[in-house]
């Protein structure tokens, strides 16, 4: 938990170390190379973790390799080219040694904080309680992966004083059976049975949420206690949730789970994260579990006896996207959420899921003969999961994991369901290639795949690595519970081949529901759950099998109207009140063809004769939720 320290220099005597630390970084090359690596990781790439974001795509370049190509200008700018080895590593081992000690951190934390206030990256308040959170966590990462003396003198100095490996290009091992002929599934016949699974992602519940409070406040997150009141020209936030960057109260997740009558029965639920809400400058660990049982004991009250297989958000720790590999032990390690979440879900989960689950996050199970579930913990893929600095690796063994779970479910002839919260497309690049040709590799056996993290209506579509021509798989990404940001809360409802022997176990089509928020915060009015689409028969499609998809996309890049149609519902509704134009749209469209993250190429076909700079344009950077 963060402790609450003393800044350097008031109230106590200044430490050796501190003065020497000062003399150190009173060199303006070495102070300029610590503030120069801080901010090429922390912004080169991301927006700020605070920033809010809007619910369309956002040009992007390529993420962690800024660092290598970045070191020849470090060297040469700091005039370290004569920097001896045994000099940089002695430089960088006194300079953790000092980071490590309680002053450090504090010193760090003081410098950040006057960062953070100096670029008005946020309101001063913020500023101050999001460096305290992340302080002791972001040095401890720090010393152990950047500023660790083998790191950064094998970047400044060369590979002959050690070896700079951070977020090193990986690859898994696949089995050396033979990849069996392709089979496309074929339609069931009619009268076959259909299951209806309900799919819950990015609840975000507010603890503090509160009607008539400002929804557009200077803070990250509003309409909650601390949000004032508006001016008197505008309305103050709605009963049931808001047009603006805020997230729900837990009576529009009872009303949400209450009112599910008309779109089920169902089968089995997928819910896959994102409990607490976005105040993630202010949060503890306390606050998250309280989320965490809160909103499951919510969804045992309304769902009942029906299966709930979940996944982990990236929300769920605190500080948010702070997920350890499962080598860190101790209070750093992930395992207070983790037994939080293997006790709350033990009704839903078997022994072997759950002993996985409190390891690293992620489990397998059998939810009905011939089909297999996988939920995977997607936050050993993030960006933004600063502990991957220290080993981004295939984190956990989970990605050689799964490869054994499909492997061993192809030599059954079963099919495998896969859900998780962040979409491949939009994880590190080894992380997701090698995810891109696992699924390559067991196309027959992969029948579905289920995400969710960027609040809005959208899909990933998978083509087959010898040529990107030919799709072999969809991922779905479905929209929010959450209005955050600008949305109508929602959910969705999958259409499955359903349970007989034989089945495929695909997806036959979808629903999506939602809360109109316009007619729901009228004076008197009660909220009405309403579908909104069915995918089907709104996009005209002969199925939902990947190549529907990839024909979708095509379709809508010559006509404009369907994809006004598409942006309509993939804003749930509520679309933002600029024009989606020409480079807007090509952008979302490139974003449905890139399951693959940092690959232009996907994209090549959407602009005809387009050069490699055009289709680098087009290259979509995932919303930051």
């Amino acid at each position: 938990m963060p402790r609450h320290r003393v800044p350097p220099g008031q109230g106590r005597p200044r430490s050796g170390w501190e003065q020497g630390l000062d003399r150190l970084l009173g060199v303006p090359s070495l102070r300029l190379l610590c503030v120069g690596l801080a901010l090429t990781l922390a912004l080169s790439d991301a927006p700020v973790f605070w920033a809010p974001a809007g619910a369309h795509p956002l040009p992007a370049q390529g993420h962690p390799a800024e660092f290598s190509r970045v070191a020849p200008q470090l060297r040469e700018a700091f005039g370290w080219w004569n920097l001896t080895c045994p000099v940089c590593k002695g430089l960088f081992a006194a300079l953790d040694l000092g980071l490590k000690e309680e002053a450090g951190v504090a010193w760090v934390g003081s410098v950040a904080i006057k960062v953070c206030k100096l670029l008005k990256i946020a309101p001063p308040a913020v500023c101050q309680s999001a460096v305290q959170l992340f302080e002791d966590d972001m040095v401890d990462v720090w010393t152990r992966s950047v500023l660790s003396p083998s790191e950064a003198c094998g970047l400044l100095v060369g590979s002959s004083c050690g070896r700079w490996d951070i977020f090193e290009s990986w690859n898994i091992s696949l089995p050396p059976v033979p990849k069996p002929r392709p089979q496309p599934p074929r339609p069931p016949a009619p009268g076959s049975p259909v299951s209806r699974v309900l799919f819950l992602t990015d609840l975000h519940w507010d603890h503090d949420y509160l009607e008539g409070t400002d929804p557009n406040c200077e803070n990250p997150l509003c309409c909650r206690r601390d949000s004032g009141l508006p001016p008197a020209s505008r309305p103050g936030a709605g009963y049931w949730g808001e047009y603006s960057k805020c997230d729900l109260p837990l009576r529009t997740l009872e009303s949400l789970l209450s009112g599910l009558g008309p779109a089920g029965p169902f089968d089995m639920v997928y819910w896959t994260g994102d409990i607490p809400a976005h105040n993630v400058w202010h949060q503890s660990r306390q606050d998250q579990l309280r989320a965490l049982t809160t909103v499951t004991a919510l969804v045992k009250k309304f769902l009942g006896p029906v299966p709930v297989y979940p996944a982990v958000g990236n929300h769920e720790s605190t500080p948010v996207n702070g997920f350890p590999p499962p080598f860190v032990e101790g209070n750093q390690s992930s395992r207070w959420l983790y037994d939080a979440m293997a006790k709350a879900w033990e009704p839903w989960l078997p022994a072997e899921a759950l002993r996985t689950l409190r390891i690293g996050g992620f489990y397998a199970l059998s939810p009905r003969p011939g089909l297999r579930l996988v939920s995977l913990n997607m936050n050993f893929c993030s960006r933004e999961n600063f502990w991957l600095l220290i080993n981004a690796t295939d984190p956990a063994g989970q990605l050689q994991w799964l490869v054994g779970e499909l492997q061993a479910a192809e030599d059954r002839g079963d099919k495998v369901h896969i859900i998780g919260h962040i979409p491949p497309g939009h994880c590190l690049k080894s992380w997701s290639w090698n995810y891109y040709r696992i699924v390559n590799r067991y196309e027959n056996t992969v029948a579905a795949q289920f995400f969710g993290h960027t609040h809005v209506d959208e899909f990933e579509v998978f083509y087959d690595e010898e040529t990107l021509s030919r799709p072999l798989s969809v991922a779905f990404l479905a929209p929010s519970a959450t209005t955050y940001i600008g949305l109508n809360p929602g959910y969705r409802v999958y259409k499955i081949d359903g349970n007989y022997s034989g089945s495929s176990h695909v997806v036959l089509d979808h629903e999506t529901y939602i809360l109109n928020l316009t007619q729901a915060n009228a004076p008197g009015a009660a909220p009405r759950w309403q579908l909104l689409y069915r995918a089907l028969e709104t996009y005209r499609l002969p199925n939902a099998l990947p190549a529907a998809w990839h024909d979708l996309v095509y379709r809508m890049r010559s006509d404009t109207q369907l994809f006004q149609t598409f942006w309509f519902l993939y804003h749930k509704g509520h679309p933002p009140l600029e024009p989606c134009g020409t480079p807007c749209r090509l952008a979302t469209l490139c974003a449905q063809l890139s399951a693959r993250s940092d690959n232009p190429a996907l994209c090549r076909h959407l602009v005809p004769d387009a050069g490699p700079s055009d289709v680098q344009s087009l290259w979509p950077k995932p919303p930051f939720c």
